[in-house]
């Protein structure tokens, strides 16, 4: 297993729009002192695409040296393109990463057994843990059921991270293929947990990944209603994703909470005054930022 509370990291930048390489060693340093043992780089949330290859390769070297001794770095290497996804899988695998994450190519719409092809090409490129990423509410197309089982064949394919609300599909992935199951969406990882999920690679989890941990915790150790009761708890944290698409609040979370990570690349843009207020209301309906008539 790579680990239960694995984030999946935002990429700071300058005011200048540059990758910040001290601030993303910093957060990676306060994410791994604060309840998560996994990182991914360069994933959905890190803005990947607007990443060039050298500055994700920076990221992911970024990564192993600042916590790779003392937690699992999950490189974002998938793409639209086979080709370049195993080139960004191999260049990854040298730098000393512990995984790769591979989403599902967008935009092409693949059939399904073309999902199965691009994958197999990827994993053949490394000898390292391959997680799939299933989200289609982002690329479109869902990894049946069928086609996770023939993922599932694939010797390093070891996991799925499953950013799909469907309760049947996860329970399929656990009950009938090898794959570890991790929640890729923060609202669902204690129902995952319940359908025998192993942890969650989350977006909440830079600033409530001790709760988090400890809700994996106790549901592991059998304490279902303590891990129930922390999950009601974090129903700020389900909320701020909601406010705009994600990177947008939990950048801005961040900044608010004094861990600076800057702003967006296009087409990405910052939360106008309305969602701003909201996410300040989140954060202060979680106590990590004093109310304004404090």
């Amino acid at each position: 297993m790579l680990g239960s509370v694995i984030t999946a990291m935002v990429t700071p930048f300058s005011a200048d729009g540059a990758v910040d390489l001290e601030r993303f060693r910093e957060l990676a340093a306060f994410l791994v002192d604060n309840g998560s043992d996994g990182i991914v780089v360069c994933g959905t949330t890190g803005e990947s695409p607007t990443l060039t290859d050298e500055e994700k390769l920076a990221l992911f070297a970024a990564a192993v040296d600042a916590v790779g001794d003392r937690a699992t770095v999950i490189a974002g290497t998938g793409t639209y393109d086979t080709g370049h996804s195993v080139h960004l899988t191999r260049e990854a695998s040298g730098l000393g990463v512990h995984g790769i994450l591979v989403v599902t190519p967008y935009y092409n719409k693949p059939p399904q057994r073309a999902i199965v092809r691009h994958v197999e090409e990827i994993a053949g490129a490394t000898d390292l843990p391959v997680v799939a990423y299933n989200i289609p509410s982002r690329v479109v197309v869902n990894i049946e059921s069928a086609t996770l089982a023939r993922l599932a064949e694939i010797e390093n394919v070891v996991a799925v991270k499953q950013a799909l609300d469907d309760p049947g599909q996860a329970r399929f992935i656990v009950e009938e293929t090898r794959l570890d199951l991790y929640s890729g969406d923060d609202p669902n990882t204690l129902a995952f947990l319940e359908l025998g999920g192993v942890g969650v690679v989350s977006v909440t989890a830079h600033l409530w990944g001790p709760q988090i941990a400890d809700m994996i915790r106790r549901h592991r150790e059998g304490d279902v209603d303590g891990a129930r009761a922390i999950h009601e708890a974090l129903q700020p944290s389900y909320d701020l994703l909601r406010i705009q698409v994600n990177p947008t609040p939990i950048k801005a979370a961040l900044n608010l909470t004094g861990h600076e990570v800057g702003g967006h690349r296009l087409p990405m843009v910052e939360p106008d005054e309305g969602e701003l207020a909201q996410i300040r209301a989140c954060l202060e309906r979680s106590g990590l930022l004093a109310t304004a008539s404090a």
